[in-house]
């Protein structure tokens, strides 16, 4: 595999070459420390989706990185046995010597041998989603489906093959919404299955509808614990629950109104759970997020980072594999980076990364080294590794694929008082070139969310395709983003269109005071939340020349009962019948007739996020005002564009728009459009 080269005079996009770069979206260590092992996504040779491969990683930085012997592509999720052995999902056609197979679908569990050797060892009717193995002991949880009523496996399969026989895929909901994020939930229900060396998987529990495969095992393989997501019964609570590995039985369970716990992981020791707990922003209180401790005999809960300024996420805290160490490693965003956290048994927490952003933590059985995977703005994942305990250190780069050699510019900040004083921070991507001669025009893209930041590399939503062509991308973090402290979301409670918009143009404002920003020359363009502070834009200012509105909330109202989320959204904004301030102040949809500005449309036609109908009804008003108005619409994709295509397709759209609109050029209309 090789890491490919932008060449400003090559003829391909750089756009295309994004779409098809090796993504490295994972990483684990074996439990003797001696074999790392990266996950690598590549496009297959269609070039119509990507593809995983494990790559085996040099620890020592000393030698190249190697595909792993007997991996084959489409292999994923790996993770290692007790014993050294890799273990992964795949769908791989079925080995059982009995010649049994199974549907072309269906993901089983397979572990493959230092020696390439690869053996199934689960699989289940439709699929296993995740998995997980003990530390120390030849034990796996999986997360696989039954249908309401099914009380095995055995009943499901026969039952399942029925409504495939029928022709039914008919649901009923109870408790739980239809849909999540980019896809349709039920009939089958997720639940976590513990499987031992001998006898048959045991059923530990339902995850609920909407489970998220969650789920961790202690050590010895004696407790699993996973979490059931909130119900409408119970918006916002959802709750973990601990099983006797063995039994199947409910050892305890713990939740708390009003808060959502998360990435469960137990202590070395066992005595002890850990897990992320979320606070959601509600009408009256910010959103805040802390890690918390259960101990599992009394079942008392400890919050575990009291004071710390941000919040512990987005990954699974790590804990010491030392049984008598309660040391743990979190990342966390910190004002535009991502660093590695340590927290020591007395509390004290350092700060170990000086800069970028961290993902996929693993630590040495002595817990004196770390390997993560390290992303920037600037900077694609890489594999690095750190000292364990050094404040402030620059990561030593292990050999491994993935690595986007040059960029066609240069990253800076930009920095500007709120209007209520408080210190805003932002990045800027200059392109190559940009000079008060030759003056750049500006692209302002904030991120979604509402509660994230501009720290880390992103696929789905890049700058450097932007730079590529010419344009120097803002990229603001305002009011309700996160790494600035508990002042930075409450600053913005209630009001998703007030201080968070007003944020994003006071940093506008302070880049174009720089002479190499051209400020008759800008346009505004966001994903998701970031798209909804481009609708906002629309109805607020006629100062930008396009406005691009992608996966965005348009009429909040309407949003709230159509969304996955609409328990989440009626916390923040009320019950539209009876507290309609909200919504009034922040529904884009109720100052329609000022927008002027030509806009790009682009949503997916299974988002459940954020409905179609939001994109439908925006494009509806702007054409009934006479606003120059294209939609790009992807039926098969959800909130986020996935397949390679289609992400070559929607960069050419957005910059051929922005081109038109902004740089006075020819309309260009892609040619496979």
């Amino acid at each position: 595999m090789t890491d490919m080269t932008y060449d400003p005079d090559d003829a391909a996009s750089f756009h295309a070459l994004l779409a098809a770069q090796s993504r490295l979206t994972d990483l684990l260590l074996s439990p003797d420390g001696t074999r790392l092992i990266a996950s690598v996504q590549s496009i297959n040779e269609e070039g119509s989706e990507h593809v995983t491969r494990f790559w085996e990683v040099d620890p020592c930085g000393e030698g190249d990185s190697r595909l792993v012997v007997g991996g084959m592509e489409g292999d994923f999720a790996p993770a290692f046995a007790a014993d050294g052995t890799l273990l992964f999902l795949s769908g791989r056609e079925n080995a059982d010597p009995t010649g049994e197979k199974p549907d072309s679908h269906d993901v089983s569990l397979w572990a493959l041998s230092e020696r390439g050797e690869a053996r199934q060892i689960a699989r289940h009717p439709g699929g296993i989603a995740a998995f997980t193995s003990a530390a120390t002991a030849d034990v796996l949880a999986y997360t696989a489906d039954l249908l309401p009523g099914t009380a095995d496996i055995e009943t499901y399969a026969a039952a399942r093959h029925e409504r495939e026989r029928a022709r039914v895929t008919a649901a009923l909901y109870e408790e739980t919404a239809a849909a999540a994020w980019s896809a349709a939930l039920g009939p089958d229900e997720p639940h976590t299955f513990v499987l031992h060396s001998d006898g048959p998987a045991v059923i530990a529990g339902s995850q609920g509808l909407a489970g998220s495969a969650d789920a961790a095992l202690s050590p010895d393989g004696s407790l699993v614990a996973y979490t059931r997501p909130a119900t409408g019964r119970a918006p916002d609570s959802n709750t973990v629950v601990v099983v006797d590995a063995a039994t199947g039985m409910q050892q305890r369970t713990f939740s708390r109104p009003g808060h959502q716990y998360y990435r469960p992981a137990f202590t070395a020791d066992g005595s002890t759970l850990v897990c992320q707990r979320q606070r959601e922003e509600t009408y009256d209180t910010e959103w805040r997020v802390t890690l918390v401790a259960f101990d599992l005999d009394s079942g008392e809960e400890s919050d575990l980072l009291p004071d710390f300024g941000n919040w512990p996420w987005p990954g699974r805290a790590v804990l010491s594999p030392i049984p008598a160490d309660s040391t743990m490693w979190f990342t966390g965003d910190e004002r535009g980076h991502c660093p590695v956290f340590r927290r020591d048994a007395d509390g004290t927490i350092t700060r170990l990364t000086a800069s970028g952003a961290y993902t996929s933590l693993c630590v040495t059985p002595d817990g004196a080294t770390l390997y993560a995977l390290r992303s920037a703005i600037d900077s694609p994942p890489r594999v690095v590794r750190l000292d364990a305990d050094t404040p402030d250190q620059q990561p030593a780069f292990l050999n491994a694929p993935g690595d986007l050699r040059s960029l066609p510019g240069a990253l800076t900040e930009v920095r500007a008082p709120a209007d209520d004083g408080f210190p805003l921070r932002g990045w800027l991507v200059l392109p190559t070139g940009a000079s008060p001669e030759h003056p750049a025009p500006l692209l302002v893209v904030p991120h979604g969310g509402p509660q994230a930041s501009w720290s880390a590399w992103t696929w789905s939503w890049n700058p450097w395709p932007f730079a590529a062509r010419g344009y120097a991308v803002l990229l603001p973090d305002p009011a309700l983003s996160t790494g600035y402290g508990q002042r930075m979301q409450e600053r913005g409670l209630g009001q998703y269109g007030g201080q968070p918009y007003r944020d994003v143009i006071a940093l506008t404002d302070a880049a174009l005071e720089r002479a190499d920003l051209d400020e008759t020359r800008t346009a505004f363009a966001g994903w998701s939340y970031g798209g909804y502070l481009a609708n906002r834009a629309a109805t607020l200012t006629d100062r930008f020349k396009a406005i691009v509105s992608a996966a965005a909330m348009w009429n909040l109202e309407a949003l709230q009962t159509d969304t996955d989320m609409h328990a989440y959204f009626r916390k923040i904004f009320g019950d539209p019948r009876t507290q309609r301030e909200r919504y009034e102040a922040n529904s884009p949809h109720l100052d329609a007739a000022r927008m002027k500005t030509p806009m790009l449309i682009v949503h997916g036609g299974r988002d459940y996020r954020v409905p179609m109908g939001q994109a439908l009804s925006l494009h509806s008003d702007l054409a009934r005002l006479g606003v120059p108005v294209r939609f790009l619409h992807f039926p098969t994709e959800g909130h986020t564009v996935e397949a390679p295509n289609h992400i070559r397709i929607m960069y050419e759209t957005v910059l051929n728009f922005l081109d038109h609109h902004v740089l006075g050029q020819e309309w260009h209309r892609p040619a496979m459009l």
